[in-house]
């Protein structure tokens, strides 16, 4: 039973060690910057054309989408939209968001007007969402604007921005972005219409060009430890894509009903096609891993004197968990919970729900920490009765233990037999920690990846539960839980293991330190309510025992 109960020990924090070095395997760290110098990127300005061999339409033919990389060159103007959760730059040149910034959402907690930007022009963090209608012409078009600035009002629930441009032949397309109060979510709609003697031909297509930062990888800073880069939902399955892998850098697949998405920690660009056509998914890289993330659509064909209609759907924003399921198939999976995804999901759903209730993320973690405790009563009950009988029954083997200490064979034929005198499991006690296990990894994923977490205070001084505690006070508390939770349980007759077993809770404190406040208050939550149950439970058993002798 020592054993066991050390090496469960053990195998956290090698379980702790192990995800860690998973996490680095799927999340490399990028080179830092004095390793890997960075040339200023250049966004691709090229606009897609049809094969030059294409006569005669297929509804069902693909257009190649060419990867420029020429200096941009825009010779539009910039449109300034604001609504009450995006304040954008539309490029007149193309129609392109060319800046985004999140209104909600403030890089630090110490300065609130310095708002998270997704997209930007800026050549350190360049990112643009790029789209348009690949067709015969190799010029993006310059559109045209009732005005440079739009605004979302009070009392107004949408925004259409039209945007227009009639080229030589006749064909008029606009444009419209629409924007709804609330959403980051935004509507992107082509009206084709062609007044020309002869039939149109084009796609649509979106492409995410991105310049990422060389980061210096951080286990004290999350946002180096998450995972940003290109993702993939083909319809059925999410994958994040590698820029550094030979083969995701060449990245090239069909498919209908998926999105694709250029992610980092907390926040996310995607788009998301119709669902009910075949796009061309396809990623490029350049020498310093900038990357081109595009979809194309199937080839539409407008005759002369009619017209049609094409649609995207651009997402630009926090990953919020429930608007990003309403935007795409599975776009919530976005949110990156790791393998665990299956115990964290439904954490983080009744985590929510808890917080719904009580509109406080740190009593919601406890709340639901006690949730959780009730749902594994019965069997943590049972394995505690087991701890407490282990500890009545310390006396007769530590006899035992000094009667057959020269013969381990004999010791152990002896110590089984005690067991089943006593009717005692020494396994049935270490399955609480067994079942915490994944529970622990499971918020420790909820915690770092949702940004409904993130800058959210709990009480004096926590003040983002996503983060660790700036005085260390939290991970003191838990390592002062853990050892009273020690002291409840049966002492390991080896001097040694009882040795290691009393530095767990130290071991435990020093690796929690740096670990979310949020997961902290989990493990404090959970370790007082077992010492607390653990203590009631030797009670009960002290008196069944008291009067079984009498």
């Amino acid at each position: 039973m020592d054993k066991i109960r050390v090496v469960l020990w053990g195998g956290a924090g090698v379980l702790l060690w192990l995800n860690l070095i998973n996490w680095q395997h799927d999340y490399p760290p990028t080179v830092p910057a004095a390793e890997s110098p960075i040339t200023t990127p250049t966004v691709p300005t090229s606009v897609p054309t049809l094969p030059a061999a294409v006569t005669k339409p297929v509804s069902t033919e693909v257009i190649d989408v060419p990867v420029a990389t020429e200096p941009v060159a825009s010779t539009g103007t910039k449109i300034s939209v604001i609504t009450d959760v995006l304040d954008l730059d539309i490029d007149t040149k193309g129609g392109n968001i060319v800046r985004a910034d999140l209104l909600n959402y403030a890089v630090t907690q110490d300065q609130p007007d310095n708002k998270v930007q997704l997209l930007s022009e800026a050549p350190n963090q360049l990112f643009v969402a790029r789209s348009g209608l690949a067709t015969k012409s190799t010029s993006a078009p310059i559109y045209t604007s009732l005005a440079n600035q739009y605004r979302l009002e009070e009392g107004q629930n949408e925004l259409a921005i039209p945007l227009s441009y009639t080229d030589a032949e006749g064909i008029t397309v606009t444009k419209t972005y629409t924007f709804k109060r609330g959403a980051y979510a935004l509507d992107i709609s082509y009206n084709i219409d062609n007044a020309s003697s002869s039939e149109w031909q084009g796609a649509s297509y979106v492409q995410l060009f991105r310049h990422d930062l060389p980061v210096k990888y951080s286990m004290l800073d999350a946002s180096t430890i998450a995972y940003r880069g290109p993702a993939i939902y083909n319809g059925k399955a999410y994958k994040k894509l590698k820029v550094t892998d030979s083969e995701d850098s060449k990245y090239k697949a069909n498919t209908t009903g998926g999105w694709m998405a250029g992610l980092q920690h907390y926040f996310v660009v995607a788009a998301v096609p119709a669902k009910d056509k075949p796009y061309d998914y396809s990623l490029s890289v350049d020498a310093n891993n900038n990357y081109t993330l595009t979809y194309q659509g199937p080839l539409q064909t407008v005759a002369a004197g009619s017209s049609t209609q094409l649609n995207e759907t651009l997402f630009i924003g926090p990953k919020l968990q429930h608007l990003l399921a309403e935007t795409g198939p599975e776009l919530n999976l976005a949110t990156d919970y790791g393998k665990l995804s299956i115990i964290a999901r439904p954490l983080f759903w009744l985590l929510e729900k808890v917080h719904t209730a009580v509109s406080n993320w740190g009593i919601a973690i406890i709340i639901t920490t006690l949730l959780i405790k009730l749902a594994f009563y019965r069997l943590t009950a049972s394995s505690g009765r087991s701890m407490a009988k282990m500890r009545t029954i310390a006396p007769k083997m530590k006899a035992i233990q000094e009667r057959y200490k020269d013969d381990r064979e004999a010791l152990g034929r002896a110590t089984m037999e005690l067991y089943k005198k006593e009717k005692i499991n020494p396994v049935a006690g270490c399955l609480p920690m067994l079942i915490q296990i994944p529970f622990f990894m499971g918020f420790y994923w909820v915690l770092l990846e949702s940004v409904e977490l993130r800058q959210a205070p709990f009480f004096a001084w926590i003040t983002d539960l996503s983060n660790r505690d700036p005085y260390f006070i939290l991970p003191v508390i838990m390592g002062v839980a853990n050892f009273a939770q020690f002291k409840m349980n049966p002492p390991p007759a080896d001097p040694t293991q009882a040795k290691i077993m009393a530095f767990m809770p130290i071991m435990m404190t020093v690796m929690m330190a740096w670990f979310p406040s949020g997961l902290v208050l989990y493990w404090i939550t959970n370790t007082l309510i077992s010492a607390l149950q653990q203590w009631r439970i030797n009670k009960l058993v002290a008196v069944d025992t008291k009067h079984a002798t009498a």
